[in-house]
């Protein structure tokens, strides 16, 4: 699990991109569901649960937003 989150981290800008378009913002939940079960943290399931949910609605707005600003999803991740 911790090998997925190491590679998303270190994913080149464009790829983290394009995963945060919003069909495939699902990309972004899952890392969060497994970076939250990697190192225990529960916020980080729950809010990768959310993100399933809600990401294609809007939530994708803000991981491109984040992406751009600081090179990694920032937002419950």
């Amino acid at each position: 699990m911790k090998g997925f989150v190491k590679w998303m981290d270190n994913a080149p800008l464009w790829l983290k991109i394009v995963f945060a378009l919003p069909v495939l913002d699902i990309v972004w939940a899952v890392y969060r569901i497994v970076k939250g079960a990697a190192y225990g943290k529960l916020s980080l399931i729950i809010g990768g649960i959310l993100w399933i949910i809600l990401g294609w609605i809007i939530l994708w707005i803000i991981d491109i937003v984040c992406i751009c600003i600081w090179r990694d999803p920032k937002v419950l991740a």
